[in-house]
């Protein structure tokens, strides 16, 4: 399997990029979800050169509608934190998954069980490739109405609500942890059962199978490719974006990314909503043009 730990080799300065990996929220999207036109401009001026273009995202594939429009080459996206690979083409609604990589429902009930002992008060949703699923007590988080509203131990068992699809993450929400503290508490508690994230600024976590990061995942798809993590430039803000990041060849943080992330990342650039990817990529394609 190939490693998604970056190993030593050429400086990444010295190497052309061949790929971009780019997370979406906070990162390529300004606030208000929407892609700049100076954005727009530098993804498709990368196209254009030559340099692949990966979304990477903790969004499920039913929200890539916000950059469905932005989609060339290739149109392949990671979803989920690296839970699925889903070509864009096919416009909303119409995404043909290309990987899975699920969590197990037995993984599943026993990150919920061990979570539920180290955090009492945690409540539950379950994300699917087509459905979503959550507990009477999950709060409005989301973009849509779930699918079912059961205890998370009934939507996860064998018979359990579309028992026939993949489960491709967990989320685990917390009313009143402090999020940090929840995402360090719920790694120690759920251990190689799950690989335990976050995206958000509340305290909700992302929980998917183990050893399945937008890390891992990106270096499967690069191999396929022949594409060595020195030719990739990353970009990222929130700490599921750090295994990423730290793989990259370059990686850049977010001018608003979290601490971790500004640690992980070899580089910096300006705020989502300065257009800091499409700034970055400007300098690349002026590098090597």
């Amino acid at each position: 399997m190939t490693s998604a730990t970056r190993q030593p080799g050429t400086p990444a300065a010295a190497t052309p990029a061949r790929l971009i990996a780019t997370d979406l929220d906070g990162t390529l999207l300004r606030d208000d979800k929407s892609v700049s036109p100076r954005t727009v401009a530098a993804l498709a001026a990368a196209e254009e050169a030559g340099i692949e273009v990966f979304f990477v995202t903790g969004r499920p594939a039913r929200w890539m509608d916000v950059v469905s429009d932005h989609v060339h080459g290739h149109g392949l996206a990671i979803c989920g934190n690296g839970a699925a690979v889903v070509d864009l083409h096919g416009g909303p609604g119409a995404h043909r998954f290309v990987k899975v990589r699920e969590l197990t429902r037995r993984n599943a009930l026993d990150a919920v069980r061990l979570l539920r002992e180290a955090a009492p008060g945690t409540m539950f949703a379950v994300e699917q490739t087509y459905g979503f699923h959550q507990e009477p007590d999950y709060p409005k988080l989301h973009l849509e109405k779930p699918d079912h509203l059961q205890p998370a131990e009934k939507l996860l068992a064998p018979d359990g609500p579309d028992a026939d699809q993949p489960v491709l993450k967990i989320l685990a929400f917390h009313p009143t942890l402090d999020p940090d503290a929840f995402l360090t508490l719920a790694r120690l508690a759920v251990g190689d059962h799950a690989t335990v994230t976050r995206s958000s600024p509340s305290a909700l976590l992302e929980l998917s199978g183990p050893g399945v990061s937008k890390a891992s995942t990106l270096a499967l798809c690069c191999a396929e490719r022949g594409i060595s993590h020195d030719q990739v430039v990353a970009f990222g803000d929130m700490p599921n974006d750090v295994e990423m990041l730290t793989w990259a060849g370059r990686s850049y943080a977010m001018g608003n990314a979290h601490p971790d992330v500004l640690a992980a990342a070899s580089g910096r650039t300006v705020a989502n909503n300065d257009d800091g990817v499409a700034v970055v990529i400007e300098q690349l394609l002026a590098e090597h043009g």
